[in-house]
């Protein structure tokens, strides 16, 4: 660590998200909505490029912005932040960030009441999902997209059921992902082209138009590993017992056998 550097503190670069305490000629002192109790201080040449006739034009007390860190004051009592360095689009994917943060937040504290946590459980739990998935809003998304995520991650509970189910009511993923796996095995001189085609039969219910994609990967013969991303769940689900429903009976009436099942 080096001198003045605040514990606790974000990084020199990042992007935080503050509350316009003061307002002085010079600049404004802000709270970070992130770090309690910590301090940070915008100079009226980090508010906006150009020049500033009247600081109260840009900036107002109780006013949420999102900033740069630029350093750490000398004294090591705040952080000097720049308000002009951040782009409107940088902005709004950081406030974005953080109200999911936020929300995310909001509903481990819901799943805690329902399963009997402590706010100790809830912020440990917190904590470690946040450190699995790098923010807890992630673990949200995960749980939402792709069935297992969880457990994938070393998690275990009766919990997880309704973090999943809380997951899937509340967050809006861009798709979802289901994984599964088929056993196809035949005894013919046609094999490999039976299981070719009992292969292409469950990838051809992958669809541009209604945001499916299906693909099969090698796993070590006879399996074969089932990739399927689709819009939601209910989807997914459907799209799933088709494909593999499809898959299976081109095996069995070549002759061969074949079972689908889920990770």
């Amino acid at each position: 660590m080096s001198k003045g550097q605040i514990t606790g503190s974000p990084q020199e670069g990042e992007l935080v998200v503050v509350t316009v305490k003061t307002v002085k000629q010079n600049g404004c002192y802000v709270e970070f909505d992130e770090f309690a109790g910590l301090e940070g201080f915008i100079f009226i040449g980090e508010i906006a490029s150009g020049w500033v006739k009247n600081i109260r034009g840009f900036v107002r007390e109780g006013q949420r912005l999102i900033c740069k860190v630029m350093r750490t004051r000398k004294d090591g009592s705040s952080l000097e932040l720049s308000l002009k360095s951040v782009s409107e689009e940088r902005r709004r994917a950081r406030l974005q960030e953080w109200k999911n943060e936020k929300r995310a937040h909001q509903l481990l504290k819901v799943i805690g009441e329902k399963v009997g946590w402590s706010e100790e459980e809830v912020t440990e739990t917190a904590e470690e999902l946040t450190e699995a998935f790098a923010t807890l809003y992630g673990a949200f998304e995960d749980a939402a997209m792709k069935e297992g995520s969880l457990v994938d991650a070393g998690f275990e509970g009766e919990w997880i059921k309704e973090f999943i189910e809380v997951a899937i009511e509340n967050i809006i993923p861009d798709f979802v992902e289901v994984r599964g796996t088929i056993s196809l095995s035949i005894n013919a001189v046609n094999g490999i082209a039976v299981i070719r085609d009992s292969l292409m039969a469950a990838e051809n219910f992958s669809s541009e138009k209604e945001e499916i994609e299906i693909t099969c990967h090698y796993n070590g013969a006879p399996q074969y590993r089932i990739e399927l991303k689709a819009p939601d769940f209910k989807s997914a689900e459907n799209v799933w017992e088709s494909a593999t429903t499809a898959a299976i009976e081109i095996m069995q009436k070549a002759g061969g056998e074949a079972r689908a099942w889920r990770e």
